[in-house]
């Protein structure tokens, strides 16, 4: 008999976790936080050489890194062949350092890969999506990296902050798209 602490055991350690870089991460936490599947989004940085980095260093282009998201999901609810074709279509990856109004490398496209089985599947879909864009992808694939957790304030930004001209203008229109084009993998 299984109790049900040994069932949340089991369930754990099905999760997966990946991480992604595709300029704001405000953006991206907002998108994946609606996933099936998706069990937590953490906002922070990962590629860059500075420990400990905080959010005004990584702004200033001072880190190396990148703002990204870790997300932990269930692969038996969404693959992560999935997550990354939603990965692909809420970001441009064909251009360096930018996405939108957001310049510099801390907004650059980058998937940091956790296992060599990420990395082979990451490589797999781009090759798939090749073709969606007139410019080559430039994302960058990088082997698993510390993740730093970003500051408290920028957890769930977008339900904490609403209002805010960023995440009416940027935000709640990426989501929309998001919303429309990926309906079925929406959580109800």
């Amino acid at each position: 008999m299984i109790k049900n602490n040994d069932k949340e055991n089991q369930q754990d350690r099905k999760l997966e976790t990946v991480v992604l870089g595709g300029g704001c991460f405000w953006c991206l936490d907002a998108v994946y936080r609606e996933l099936i599947g998706v069990r937590s989004v953490l906002c922070g940085y990962a590629g860059g050489a500075v420990e400990f980095p905080t959010y005004e260093a990584v702004c200033a282009g001072h880190t190396g890194h990148a703002e990204v998201i870790s997300v932990t999901f269930d692969p038996d609810l969404i693959s992560f062949e999935q997550m990354l074709r939603v990965f692909f279509a809420i970001h441009d990856p064909t251009t360096r350092n930018r996405q939108g109004h957001d310049v510099g490398s801390q907004y650059r496209s980058i998937i940091v890969c956790q296992n060599k089985r990420q990395e082979q599947a990451v490589y797999r879909v781009m090759h798939e999506l090749k073709d969606l864009w007139p410019s080559p992808m430039v994302t960058e694939v990088a082997a698993a990296a510390i993740f730093y957790q970003a500051e408290p304030e920028h957890q769930n930004y977008l339900a904490l902050h609403p209002q805010q001209g960023y995440c009416q203008l940027v935000i709640a229109p990426k989501l929309a798209h998001f919303r429309q084009q990926f309906a079925q993998f929406l959580r109800t």
